[in-house]
């Protein structure tokens, strides 16, 4: 499997347990860096990167070229330096999201990895170490406990229909737009709550929240996966005009643009993203 043929529905969720086996144990390495002194320093673009960012990621990368010899990898600390446009198939992965709140020493970080063919993911791992929860799915999402560092048995998760009480919002921690809270003020909105990065998409595979909403910048590998735990779960991820977002398409930057993460997809003609891309600093580009 080196090209973007037609893949099998049990050979993605082959792969997807293979992901997910992979971003626990990158999660592991996290763990023993989370709460304890972490080096760091500032990209170029202003974000932060950790000594568990990179060792996570040379995990990952290690893993993926033994399980998937000959599959290009776009991975965040590499494409860095990296401007090599990806085939039509290939992995994205974040090996740390959420790094602010990770050395802040929150729970709310994730590792995201997808396996990307003919522009969309179509098998993806999200572990939130932290929090001791692993999402991954092939053509359905299914839920684990991360039990000694692997992924514990799964158990199908679903979105919910949107609760006629009202919907949660998700939120990023750390990053805000008017835009998104404009989007937001259109909808009927129960309750926001403040999680930090790709965490989020899990929350709404799982049922527990209904909405995310993001106009502010954000790469590719930060959305990936958890655009397919969401879409696999019944869900989806819209762009402006109500298509999904394509991923490899972008040029060297991997830059998405404004995105809304349902659980309800009749949700979907309610909203009303901007157009364009994002003109804030890439700093703030993760959810």
């Amino acid at each position: 499997m080196t090209s973007a043929t037609t893949i099998s529905e049990p050979e993605r969720e082959r792969i997807a347990a293979a992901l997910a086996e992979i971003a626990c144990a990158a999660g592991e390495i996290l763990r023993r860096y989370h709460r304890a002194p972490c080096p760091h320093a500032l990209k170029p673009d202003g974000s932060p990167s950790s000594a568990a960012d990179t060792e996570a990621e040379d995990l990952i990368v290690e893993a993926l070229a033994g399980r998937f010899p000959g599959i290009a990898v776009v991975a965040e600390e590499r494409a860095q330096t990296d401007a090599t446009r990806p085939a039509d198939l290939f992995f994205l992965v974040d090996p740390l999201d959420g790094t602010r709140d990770f050395l802040a020493g929150t729970p709310d970080y994730s590792v995201n990895i997808a396996l990307v063919s003919g522009a969309r993911p179509v098998a993806a791992a999200l572990a939130a170490p932290g929090l001791g929860r692993v999402w991954w799915a092939g053509a359905a999402t299914v839920e684990g406990a991360v039990v000694a560092g692997r992924p514990g048995a799964g158990r199908p998760v679903h979105t919910r229909p949107a609760p006629e009480a009202g919907l949660v919002a998700l939120g990023s921690r750390r990053h805000g737009d008017p835009e998104t809270a404009a989007c937001l003020a259109a909808l009927p909105v129960l309750e926001t709550r403040q999680v930090g990065s790709a965490l989020k998409f899990g929350l709404i595979a799982a049922g527990e929240a209904d909405i995310y909403v993001r106009c502010g910048p954000t790469m590719e590998w930060d959305t990936a996966a958890g655009d397919h735990i969401v879409a696999a779960a019944g869900g989806c991820v819209v762009v402006p005009g109500g298509g999904p977002i394509r991923y490899g398409q972008h040029g060297p930057d991997h830059r998405n643009g404004p995105f809304a993460a349902l659980g309800d997809p009749a949700l979907a003609p309610r909203l009303a993203l901007p157009t364009g891309r994002p003109t804030v600093p890439l700093s703030a580009a993760h959810p």
